[in-house]
Protein backbone atom coordinates (compact mmCIF):
# COMPACT_ATOMS: atom_id res chain seq x y z
CA UNK A 1 0.00 0.00 0.00
CA UNK A 2 1.42 3.37 -1.02
CA UNK A 3 2.18 6.10 1.48
CA UNK A 4 -0.32 8.34 -0.28
CA UNK A 5 -3.14 5.81 0.10
CA UNK A 6 -2.26 5.20 3.74
CA UNK A 7 -2.32 8.92 4.40
CA UNK A 8 -5.69 9.36 2.69
CA UNK A 9 -7.20 6.50 4.73
CA UNK A 10 -5.81 7.85 8.02
CA UNK A 11 -7.08 11.34 7.23
CA UNK A 12 -10.52 9.96 6.32
CA UNK A 13 -10.71 7.99 9.57
CA UNK A 14 -9.64 10.99 11.63
CA UNK A 15 -12.21 13.24 9.93
CA UNK A 16 -14.91 10.59 10.48
CA UNK A 17 -13.98 10.41 14.16
CA UNK A 18 -13.98 14.19 14.35
CA UNK A 19 -17.44 14.40 12.78
CA UNK A 20 -18.93 11.81 15.12
CA UNK A 21 -17.33 13.48 18.14
CA UNK A 22 -18.58 16.92 17.09
CA UNK A 23 -22.15 15.68 16.64
CA UNK A 24 -21.96 13.89 20.00
CA UNK A 25 -20.65 16.97 21.80
CA UNK A 26 -23.31 19.21 20.25
CA UNK A 27 -26.03 16.70 21.12
CA UNK A 28 -24.78 16.27 24.68
CA UNK A 29 -24.59 20.03 25.08
CA UNK A 30 -28.28 20.46 24.31
CA UNK A 31 -30.56 17.61 25.32
CA UNK A 32 -28.88 14.88 27.36
CA UNK A 33 -29.71 16.31 30.79
CA UNK A 34 -33.08 16.01 32.58
CA UNK A 35 -35.30 19.11 32.64
CA UNK A 36 -34.15 21.68 35.19
CA UNK A 37 -36.40 22.12 38.23
CA UNK A 38 -34.33 24.47 40.41
CA UNK A 39 -33.32 28.11 40.23
CA UNK A 40 -29.57 27.54 40.00
CA UNK A 41 -29.85 24.50 37.73
CA UNK A 42 -29.77 26.55 34.53
CA UNK A 43 -26.42 28.01 35.62
CA UNK A 44 -25.00 24.51 36.20
CA UNK A 45 -26.12 23.50 32.72
CA UNK A 46 -24.46 26.61 31.27
CA UNK A 47 -21.13 25.63 32.86
CA UNK A 48 -21.44 22.09 31.47
CA UNK A 49 -22.29 23.36 27.99
CA UNK A 50 -19.46 25.86 28.12
CA UNK A 51 -16.92 23.14 28.97
CA UNK A 52 -18.26 20.75 26.34
CA UNK A 53 -18.19 23.35 23.59
CA UNK A 54 -14.83 24.94 24.44
CA UNK A 55 -12.96 21.69 24.98
CA UNK A 56 -14.74 20.29 21.92
CA UNK A 57 -13.44 23.25 19.90
CA UNK A 58 -9.92 22.55 21.17
CA UNK A 59 -10.31 18.93 20.05
CA UNK A 60 -11.49 20.02 16.60
CA UNK A 61 -8.66 22.52 16.14
CA UNK A 62 -6.03 20.04 17.32
CA UNK A 63 -7.38 17.27 15.11
CA UNK A 64 -7.49 19.51 12.03
CA UNK A 65 -3.90 20.57 12.72
CA UNK A 66 -2.87 16.92 12.92
CA UNK A 67 -4.70 16.15 9.67
CA UNK A 68 -2.88 19.06 8.01
CA UNK A 69 0.49 17.74 9.13
CA UNK A 70 -0.38 14.21 7.97
CA UNK A 71 -1.45 15.48 4.59
CA UNK A 72 1.56 17.69 4.13
CA UNK A 73 4.27 15.35 5.37
CA UNK A 74 2.80 11.84 5.15
CA UNK A 75 2.06 11.32 1.46
CA UNK A 76 5.33 9.60 0.65
CA UNK A 77 6.89 12.34 -1.43
CA UNK A 78 9.93 14.37 -0.40
CA UNK A 79 8.96 17.40 1.59
CA UNK A 80 11.02 20.09 3.13
CA UNK A 81 11.20 19.75 6.90
CA UNK A 82 9.51 22.60 8.76
CA UNK A 83 11.90 25.25 9.96
CA UNK A 84 11.63 26.10 13.65
CA UNK A 85 13.36 28.36 16.10
CA UNK A 86 13.65 28.33 19.90
CA UNK A 87 11.38 31.37 20.05
CA UNK A 88 8.69 29.73 17.91
CA UNK A 89 8.91 26.56 19.97
CA UNK A 90 8.40 28.53 23.18
CA UNK A 91 5.32 30.25 21.78
CA UNK A 92 3.86 27.00 20.44
CA UNK A 93 4.34 25.55 23.92
CA UNK A 94 2.95 28.52 25.82
CA UNK A 95 -0.11 29.31 23.70
CA UNK A 96 -1.88 25.96 24.31
CA UNK A 97 -1.11 26.17 28.04
CA UNK A 98 -2.45 29.72 28.30
CA UNK A 99 -5.48 28.85 26.18
CA UNK A 100 -6.40 25.85 28.32
CA UNK A 101 -5.83 27.88 31.50
CA UNK A 102 -8.22 30.55 30.23
CA UNK A 103 -10.81 27.91 29.35
CA UNK A 104 -10.46 25.81 32.49
CA UNK A 105 -9.90 28.56 35.03
CA UNK A 106 -11.02 32.01 33.90
CA UNK A 107 -14.00 30.79 31.91
CA UNK A 108 -15.21 28.42 34.59
CA UNK A 109 -14.81 31.08 37.26
CA UNK A 110 -16.82 33.61 35.27
CA UNK A 111 -19.55 31.07 34.55
CA UNK A 112 -19.42 29.17 37.81
CA UNK A 113 -18.97 31.73 40.61
CA UNK A 114 -22.55 33.07 40.40
CA UNK A 115 -23.84 29.49 40.62
CA UNK A 116 -21.49 28.75 43.51
CA UNK A 117 -22.89 31.75 45.39
CA UNK A 118 -26.44 30.47 44.88
CA UNK A 119 -25.57 27.02 46.23
CA UNK A 120 -23.07 27.84 49.00
CA UNK A 121 -23.78 31.46 49.88
CA UNK A 122 -25.51 32.51 53.09
CA UNK A 123 -29.16 31.38 53.02
CA UNK A 124 -31.80 34.13 53.20
CA UNK A 125 -33.58 34.70 56.54
CA UNK A 126 -36.79 33.08 55.29
CA UNK A 127 -35.08 29.91 54.05
CA UNK A 128 -36.68 26.60 54.97
CA UNK A 129 -34.03 24.77 57.01
CA UNK A 130 -34.29 20.98 57.14
CA UNK A 131 -32.01 18.21 58.30
CA UNK A 132 -31.16 15.18 56.16
CA UNK A 133 -29.16 12.32 57.66
CA UNK A 134 -27.69 9.56 55.53
CA UNK A 135 -27.29 6.02 56.72
CA UNK A 136 -26.98 2.71 54.96
CA UNK A 137 -29.27 2.63 53.01
CA UNK A 138 -31.78 5.44 53.43
CA UNK A 139 -32.29 9.15 54.02
CA UNK A 140 -33.75 10.37 57.32
CA UNK A 141 -35.45 13.76 57.03
CA UNK A 142 -36.27 16.00 60.00
CA UNK A 143 -38.46 19.11 60.10
CA UNK A 144 -38.25 21.50 63.08
CA UNK A 145 -42.01 21.30 63.72
CA UNK A 146 -44.42 24.09 64.58
CA UNK A 147 -42.02 25.77 67.05
CA UNK A 148 -39.45 26.22 64.27
CA UNK A 149 -36.65 24.80 66.46
CA UNK A 150 -34.80 21.54 66.05
CA UNK A 151 -34.77 19.40 69.16
CA UNK A 152 -31.72 17.72 70.62
CA UNK A 153 -30.56 14.41 69.17
CA UNK A 154 -28.26 11.71 70.49
CA UNK A 155 -26.74 8.93 68.35
CA UNK A 156 -27.19 6.55 71.29
CA UNK A 157 -30.98 7.01 70.99
CA UNK A 158 -31.17 5.94 67.35
CA UNK A 159 -33.38 2.86 67.20
CA UNK A 160 -34.53 1.80 63.73
CA UNK A 161 -38.14 2.73 63.04
CA UNK A 162 -38.77 3.45 66.73
CA UNK A 163 -36.53 6.55 66.73
CA UNK A 164 -34.70 6.90 63.38
CA UNK A 165 -33.52 10.46 64.07
CA UNK A 166 -32.30 9.76 67.62
CA UNK A 167 -34.53 12.46 69.14
CA UNK A 168 -34.21 13.17 72.85
CA UNK A 169 -37.70 13.02 74.39
CA UNK A 170 -36.46 15.03 77.39
CA UNK A 171 -35.93 18.09 75.20
CA UNK A 172 -39.21 20.07 74.79
CA UNK A 173 -38.07 21.35 71.40
CA UNK A 174 -37.86 17.77 70.11
CA UNK A 175 -41.47 16.88 70.89
CA UNK A 176 -42.95 18.42 67.75
CA UNK A 177 -40.10 17.59 65.35
CA UNK A 178 -41.42 15.79 62.28
CA UNK A 179 -39.39 12.82 61.04
CA UNK A 180 -39.77 11.20 57.63
CA UNK A 181 -37.88 8.36 55.99
CA UNK A 182 -36.91 8.69 52.34
CA UNK A 183 -39.37 11.48 51.50
CA UNK A 184 -38.81 15.22 51.43
CA UNK A 185 -41.76 17.63 51.07
CA UNK A 186 -40.86 21.13 49.86
CA UNK A 187 -42.62 24.33 48.75
CA UNK A 188 -42.03 25.70 45.27
CA UNK A 189 -40.29 29.07 44.95
CA UNK A 190 -38.71 29.12 48.42
CA UNK A 191 -35.06 28.67 49.33
CA UNK A 192 -34.43 25.32 50.98
CA UNK A 193 -31.30 24.84 53.07
CA UNK A 194 -30.40 21.26 53.93
CA UNK A 195 -28.12 20.30 56.79
CA UNK A 196 -26.45 17.09 55.69
CA UNK A 197 -24.83 14.49 57.93
CA UNK A 198 -23.89 10.81 57.82
CA UNK A 199 -24.05 8.16 60.53
CA UNK A 200 -21.75 5.61 58.94
CA UNK A 201 -19.86 5.94 55.64
CA UNK A 202 -19.38 8.47 52.89
CA UNK A 203 -22.56 9.20 50.93
CA UNK A 204 -23.48 11.77 48.28
CA UNK A 205 -26.84 13.54 48.29
CA UNK A 206 -27.94 13.98 44.70
CA UNK A 207 -31.08 15.41 43.06
CA UNK A 208 -30.42 15.26 39.29
CA UNK A 209 -33.41 17.42 38.34
CA UNK A 210 -32.24 20.15 40.74
CA UNK A 211 -28.58 19.84 39.70
CA UNK A 212 -27.73 19.18 43.34
CA UNK A 213 -24.89 16.87 44.36
CA UNK A 214 -23.22 17.20 47.75
CA UNK A 215 -20.93 14.72 49.49
CA UNK A 216 -22.09 13.71 52.97
CA UNK A 217 -19.06 12.99 55.13
CA UNK A 218 -19.19 11.19 58.51
CA UNK A 219 -18.38 13.53 61.38
CA UNK A 220 -19.02 16.70 59.35
CA UNK A 221 -22.30 18.61 59.09
CA UNK A 222 -22.37 19.98 55.56
CA UNK A 223 -25.02 21.87 53.71
CA UNK A 224 -26.49 22.80 50.37
CA UNK A 225 -29.32 25.04 49.24
CA UNK A 226 -31.60 25.40 46.24
CA UNK A 227 -34.92 26.87 45.16
CA UNK A 228 -37.41 24.41 43.59
CA UNK A 229 -39.12 26.00 40.60
CA UNK A 230 -41.56 23.33 39.43
CA UNK A 231 -44.10 21.35 41.48
CA UNK A 232 -43.78 17.60 41.00
CA UNK A 233 -42.01 14.48 42.16
CA UNK A 234 -38.26 14.07 41.89
CA UNK A 235 -35.72 11.42 42.80
CA UNK A 236 -33.11 11.58 45.54
CA UNK A 237 -30.13 9.35 44.82
CA UNK A 238 -26.90 8.47 46.56
CA UNK A 239 -24.12 9.26 44.09
CA UNK A 240 -21.36 7.61 46.14
CA UNK A 241 -20.87 3.86 46.38
CA UNK A 242 -21.73 3.24 50.03
CA UNK A 243 -22.08 -0.53 50.40
CA UNK A 244 -23.64 -3.66 48.98
CA UNK A 245 -27.17 -2.20 48.95
CA UNK A 246 -26.13 1.18 47.54
CA UNK A 247 -28.62 0.71 44.70
CA UNK A 248 -31.49 0.86 47.22
CA UNK A 249 -30.51 4.20 48.69
CA UNK A 250 -33.14 6.23 46.92
CA UNK A 251 -35.68 8.76 48.09
CA UNK A 252 -38.19 11.13 46.63
CA UNK A 253 -38.92 14.82 46.76
CA UNK A 254 -42.46 16.12 46.47
CA UNK A 255 -42.60 19.82 45.57
CA UNK A 256 -45.92 21.48 46.47
CA UNK A 257 -47.38 24.88 45.86
CA UNK A 258 -46.91 27.12 48.93
CA UNK A 259 -50.55 26.59 49.95
CA UNK A 260 -50.35 22.81 49.56
CA UNK A 261 -47.10 22.70 51.52
CA UNK A 262 -48.58 24.75 54.36
CA UNK A 263 -51.58 22.40 54.41
CA UNK A 264 -49.35 19.31 54.43
CA UNK A 265 -47.18 20.69 57.23
CA UNK A 266 -50.20 21.57 59.36
CA UNK A 267 -51.36 17.96 59.14
CA UNK A 268 -48.09 16.51 60.42
CA UNK A 269 -47.82 15.27 63.99
CA UNK A 270 -44.67 15.68 66.04
CA UNK A 271 -42.63 12.53 66.59
CA UNK A 272 -43.44 12.36 70.33
CA UNK A 273 -46.95 13.78 70.11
Amino acid sequence: MSHRRQTVEVVALVLLFLGITTLTVVGFATDWMPPVASQHGAGVDEVIRYLLLTTGAVLVIGTLAMVGFLWQYGRGRPARSPQTSPRAERWWSLIPVIGMALIAEAGVLVKGLPVWAQVYGAPPPDALVLEVTAQQFEWIVRYPGKDGTFGRTDPALVEGAANPAGLDANDPAALDDVVARGTLHLPVGRTVYLRLGSRDVLHSFSIPAFRVKQDVVPGIIGGTQFVPTKPGRYEIACAELCGMAHYRMRGRIIVHSPEEYAQWLSEQVGFFQ
